[in-house]
Parts: C-alpha cells; sequence; structure tokens
C-alpha cells in the first residue's frame, strides 16, 4: 500500500513539473514548416489554418512553404531552403517519392524530425506518416459507385501519380475486383491542373466512337468541380460523380445533386497534430540516427489515421456546417 501511494504521489508530482515546464518551453526561436506542392488549394488553405492554430497555442512560429502548382521538383527545392533555416520540425506532403526521399534521409541525418502527412514517403527515414487511410477511402468510393451502378458499368478515374492517390485508386480496385461487370476504362492524370480533368470530362461525353462512360471518380480535391462543371454544360445527368474533398465548392455540388458524393479527408487535423507532433519531439528529443521503423520499443506509430468517411445530400449540411463555424472564428 505505501508502494502505491509513493507511485500516485511521483505520478502527481511529474504531471504537475510537466504542466508547469510545458507553460514556459516554448521561445520566439521554435519554427515549424509545412512543405506540400498547389498550395493555394482550398485543401491546403484548411491544412494551413490547421497549422497556425496549432502554432497559436505553443507561441510558435509556422511557415507552408511550396509552389502553386503542381510541381514536385519545385517541392524539393522548397523543402531543401526550408532545412537551411534549421526549423524544429518539418512536415511534408511528398508528391514525388523519389524526389522527396534523399531530402527527407538527409533531413534525418542533420537533426531535423520530419514527419509527413497527407501522402507519404514510406521507405525513407521519416518518422511516420499521420493522414487518410487511402486503401479505406478507396474502398468506400468503390462500394458507392457499386451500389449507384448496380454492378455494372464504365469508370474512368482523374489522378496524379502520388503514393496516396495510388492506394486510393487500389482501394477502389479491390472493391471492383470480384465484380467484372464493372470496367475501368481509362485512369487519367491531371498533371496538377484540374482543367486537364475538365477537357478529359468532355471529351467522354461528347466524342463519337468512345465508350459511355458510367462514372467519373476523383482520386484529388481540385478535379471534382471541373468534371461537375463539364458534366452540368452536357446535360449529362445520368453520369456518376464521386468526388474527393470537402472544400466549398465540392460540398456545394453534392447539396445540389451534381455531385453523388465526396470522400471526406482531415487536412485541418493533420497539420493541427504534426505540429503537436513535432513540438513533442523538439523538447522530448530522441536519437533520429534510429531506425524506429522495425523497433518493437519505438517511441512513435508508425501511422496515425486521422479518419475517413462518405459524404452525400444526407449529411452534406453537417459539413457545410462545421466549414461555417471554422471560417466564422
Amino acid at each position: 500500500m505505501k508502494l502505491f501511494v509513493r507511485i500516485v504521489v511521483l505520478a502527481s508530482l511529474a504531471v504537475t513539473i510537466s504542466l508547469l515546464v510545458g507553460c514556459s518551453r516554448h521561445d520566439n526561436n521554435e519554427r515549424y514548416i509545412l512543405v506540400t506542392v498547389n498550395t493555394k488549394l482550398p485543401y491546403w488553405q484548411t491544412a494551413a489554418a490547421g497549422l497556425a492554430n496549432s502554432a497559436a497555442q505553443f507561441g510558435v512560429k509556422m511557415d507552408i512553404r511550396g509552389p502553386e502548382t503542381y510541381d514536385p521538383e519545385a517541392q524539393v527545392k522548397e523543402f531543401r531552403d526550408a532545412m537551411a533555416l534549421k526549423p524544429s520540425g518539418i512536415l511534408v506532403s511528398v508528391a514525388d517519392t523519389g524526389l522527396m526521399q534523399p531530402a527527407i534521409n538527409d533531413a534525418i541525418d542533420a537533426g531535423i524530425p520530419v514527419i509527413t502527412i497527407d501522402s507519404d514517403a514510406p521507405a525513407s527515414k521519416r518518422l511516420y506518416f499521420i493522414g487518410t487511410n487511402n486503401l479505406q477511402a478507396g474502398r468506400i468510393g468503390g462500394q458507392r459507385v457499386l451500389e449507384k451502378l448496380h454492378g455494372k458499368g464504365n469508370v474512368v478515374f482523374y489522378t496524379m501519380p502520388q503514393t496516396n492517390m495510388d492506394e486510393r485508386l487500389k482501394g477502389y480496385k479491390d472493391v471492383f475486383a470480384d465484380h467484372p461487370a464493372i470496367k475501368i476504362v481509362e485512369v487519367f492524370n491531371i498533371k496538377g491542373d484540374a482543367g486537364n480533368a475538365f477537357d478529359r470530362t468532355q471529351h467522354w461525353l461528347t466524342e463519337k466512337g468512345v465508350d459511355h462512360i458510367d462514372a467519373f471518380v476523383c482520386l484529388e480535391a481540385s478535379s471534382g468541380k471541373d468534371v461537375a462543371e463539364a458534366v452540368r454544360r452536357n446535360n449529362a445527368t445520368d453520369r456518376l460523380i464521386v468526388a474527393m474533398d470537402t472544400d466549398e465548392a465540392t460540398l456545394n455540388l453534392v447539396k445540389s445533386g451534381i455531385i453523388d458524393s465526396t470522400i471526406s479527408q482531415k487536412p485541418y487535423t493533420m497539420a493541427y497534430y504534426g505540429l503537436k507532433q513535432l513540438d513533442d519531439i523538439h523538447h522530448y528529443p530522441v536519437d533520429l540516427k534510429k531506425d524506429f521503423s522495425t523497433n518493437s520499443f519505438s517511441p512513435f506509430p508508425r501511422f496515425v489515421d486521422t479518419g475517413v468517411s462518405l459524404v452525400d445530400k444526407v449529411n452534406v449540411d453537417l459539413y457545410l456546417q462545421a466549414r461555417q463555424e471554422a471560417e466564422a472564428k
């Protein structure tokens, strides 16, 4: 009993000390940087809000770097420029794994903690990944397509060559595997430009002699509204559109019925939680040169799942309301 009391007292003392230290441990020299691509997309503006709010709670600096377009080489340069600032930690959404992996490894070797969010580089030395279970996202979307097409139809995907989108596509294919009447006609690379999705949808809706496409599926955030615009202009109301993410334009198109549904992620949470984790690593450092990936006693998880869900006309108002409340703060 005495031992139990002692443990309780020591634990309480440790909590008290940690709270006192936590209130004063931060200083103005701490900076956390998020590096991505297509920085002007609403998706990344939502992530920026999460990063900013997390930084404000701790009283530390934050910054977002990266090209305004889909330019993986420019992203690597921005990452290395961020490294040169010797920040307390870096979050990165990886556009091109092959290009970014050496830069991530160099940052870790230099003692800068790196956590990937949204899109991973699993073979790099990054500490872990925070983001969507993208296989699950694809499977949720695949089930929706299967249900709405009654197990038969032609499907076109819009994507880019990123790990997260490859995993989403695999999730869809997993669902379609037992349904041979669902045919994937094309997996189209929009090359970071949603206008390419509009043009390709126009092709499938207007060109003679092409397959009749029953469903258009967007694996990234920007193309849903452009695909919907092409469908609207051609009055092709019999086509199914499944989008990705919850920017306001996409949600309003779901509400109107032009887009059937969209798959919701949490970019705000990824950045908010990511900065908190980097801050913890900065103040309670570990030996970054250790390989934690195969260590059963690792202080880090392999993957933090921030959640995924389907948004349709039934629940879209909840998501619109959440956006309005967040913007009002």
